[in-house]
């Protein structure tokens, strides 16, 4: 039986559960939300639409997760009513830092993997995040619908990897429904309600964030102790800044205005915030008149592990490409930039990301939602170097380098990499890794015919192209999942490319001493095939130091000048393709070579 009870309604703490859906991409969790949705009847049929909670059309369009959302929902079973607040998170490795904001405002997690499929990397990846964060787990195996489902060897699996009894999972279709209303109650009887500590000073959590162009920002909050009433005054522990709450309420899933939110309750808060700086994800709010002793645990601050720059394309100006930058940021806490100049390139943006593909769906929206063109850099990982005078400096970019006069040893960064896939490819991959400079930690088999192989990378080798190679090794059964473990002393040089007999600083990389000759030979080759020829013969090098390793020509347009000429003497000939040999080098002086966004790109192509 399902009954829905006033949102504004204050419930009994046991009654409140809080849990999010993780798992693998695309393994089934937006489509398990909808149906949970459906079932508590938060939905009307003609509400009803796929991934209801994935609000960005990009989401939509792609299928996947980016942004974390939160919804409420009532759901009465053996004639009690339940408050059960779902948070949907995202699968992909570069929202890993979306899924850990998800699990602290969380007592409990749905962890589904699919029946088809098994345990994948990013699987183990975010059981590990809410084992780390007292979070019980429920297995959930999906898909059961389809042909190829094989939902036993799924759930040995799960308990070989994670350590959940098969007798602990649920078998069920989010598509079909089936196993679906089973999983609801299991969510009532085994995941625990949220401490009681209705008495303490009130203290919640924010854990996610956005602006509206109407209301200021709104933040979405889980209370820990205490409440939080309308009309009250409230202090943000972090930036020491006051506010009066406007506006209280649940999603629900449209935002439903309420009077007050209680112990263990999650919701949104509008306080006339103008700015987003304003607020941290992971400060604490409370009672101005009455604050709590000591902030709750927050967040570590999310890590950028891709930089690259983007400078205005033809169709757009520096003013506009930094208004967009403001708008974007401020609902993406893992997404920096700053300005940055370049002489080859002009005024433009350095800009953070988790990884490749978040950089791929900023681009994007930057297309889609600003109609802004871009002109982007390869991606580079940030690595660290020691002057001799001792002193750790971060660097970004390349060019950001100091003199290698100055410089004690450079570090990069490396990552714990984990890899399921078949047991028929295991060599070519072993072979893949090696020839990325990854080291073998250890081998497991997680079933008869899958296993998972852990390696120490760099992961400069392993951001870019690795996961399609390995995906086609594998026939498209390999996954991979990737966590920072630190920065370790490397033998990394500085290779510089030269266009024209000038040193272009966007296309500059940091690359590993020995793989440096052949890098620079495969991307001047492919240089010269991307920039188009001109009027005047280009050379282009690739040097360390001063030291030219690799060097291609881009011949020049040539007109047939001697065409008009009939027989007679050769130096008739001679001097007329003399006088067409020095107006060429007199172009190449004051010529300027225009180099296209695939020249900029091509440098992330290995070859492999």
């Amino acid at each position: 039986m399902l009954v829905l009870v006033p949102t504004g309604e204050m419930m009994a703490l046991e009654h409140i559960r809080n849990f999010s859906i993780i798992a693998h991409i695309d393994h089934g969790k937006s489509t398990l939300a909808d149906r949970i949705l459906e079932l508590t009847g938060a939905i009307s049929d003609r509400e009803k639409k796929d991934q209801l909670l994935d609000n960005m059309e990009l989401e939509r369009e792609r299928g996947i997760t980016i942004k974390a959302s939160a919804v409420t929902l009532n759901y009465t079973h053996d004639q009690k009513t339940y408050m059960l607040n779902l948070i949907d998170t995202p699968g992909h490795v570069d929202f890993h830092y979306e899924v850990s904001r998800a699990l602290a405002a969380c007592e409990g997690a749905l962890l589904v993997v699919d029946a088809t499929q098994g345990v994948e990397a990013q699987t183990v990846a975010n059981s590990h995040l809410a084992i780390e964060n007292d979070v019980e787990l429920i297995g959930v195996i999906n898909k059961i619908d389809l042909p190829a489902a094989q939902a036993d060897a799924a759930s040995e699996e799960i308990e070989h990897a994670i350590g959940l009894r098969p007798s602990e999972c649920f078998k069920i279709s989010a598509k079909t429904g089936i196993g679906v209303s089973e999983l609801l109650e299991a969510i009532v009887m085994l995941l625990p309600p949220p401490k009681d500590k209705s008495g303490d000073k009130s203290a919640a959590l924010i854990f996610d964030s956005h602006c509206d162009d109407y209301r200021g920002v709104i933040c979405y909050v889980r209370v820990f102790s205490g409440s939080l009433k309308l009309r009250h005054k409230i202090r943000f522990m972090g930036t020491e800044k006051t506010y009066l709450i406007t506006e209280l309420g649940k999603f629900t899933p449209a935002m439903t205005a309420v009077d007050e939110l209680g112990c263990g309750e999650v919701g949104y808060i509008i306080a006339n915030i103008k700015d987003i700086a304003d607020v941290t994800i992971g400060d604490t709010i409370t009672d101005f008149n009455d604050p709590a002793d000591t902030p709750l645990a927050g967040y570590k601050k999310p890590m950028q592990m891709v930089f690259s720059d983007f400078y205005p394309g033809n169709n757009t100006d520096y003013p506009r490409l930094r208004g967009a930058f403001e708008k974007l940021a401020p609902n993406d806490a893992s997404f920096s930039f700053s300005a940055h100049n370049s002489p080859a390139l002009g005024f433009g943006f350095r800009c953070g990301f988790l990884g490749l593909l978040h950089m791929e769906i900023i681009q994007e929206r930057l297309e889609r939602e600003y109609d802004i063109d871009v002109v982007q850099t390869a991606p580079t990982v940030s690595y660290e170097v020691m002057t001799k005078d001792g002193k750790v400096k971060k660097i970004d970019s390349p060019s950001d380098l100091p003199d290698i006069t100055k410089i004690e040893e450079l570090r990069e960064p490396y990552v714990r990499l984990e890899i399921i896939t078949g047991s028929d490819s295991i060599g070519n991959i072993m072979k893949l890794a090696e020839g990325r400079r990854c080291k073998l930690i250890k081998t497991e088999y997680i079933s008869q015919t899958r296993v998972m192989l852990e390696y120490k990378a760099p992961l400069a080798e392993i951001v870019y192209d690795f996961y399609d190679v390995l995906k086609g090794m594998s026939r498209g059964y390999a996954t991979m999942d990737y966590e920072f473990m630190g920065f370790e002393k490397s033998d990394l040089v500085k290779m510089d490319v030269l266009v024209n007999k000038i040193v272009v600083d966007a296309l500059s990389i940091i690359v590993h001493r020995s793989t440096a000759a052949v890098r620079g030979r495969k991307l001047i080759s492919k240089l010269r095939k991307s920039i188009p020829r001109h009027q005047f013969e280009i050379p282009l090098q690739a040097a360390i130091g001063g030291k030219i390793i690799a060097r291609e020509t881009i011949k020049a347009y040539r007109k047939d000048v001697t065409s008009k000429l009939y027989g007679g003497d050769i130096t008739r000939k001679m001097k007329v393709l003399k006088k067409q040999k020095e107006g060429k080098k007199r172009m190449k002086n004051i010529g300027s070579v225009q180099i296209p966004q695939e020249a900029f790109m091509s440098i992330l192509d290995t070859g492999d």
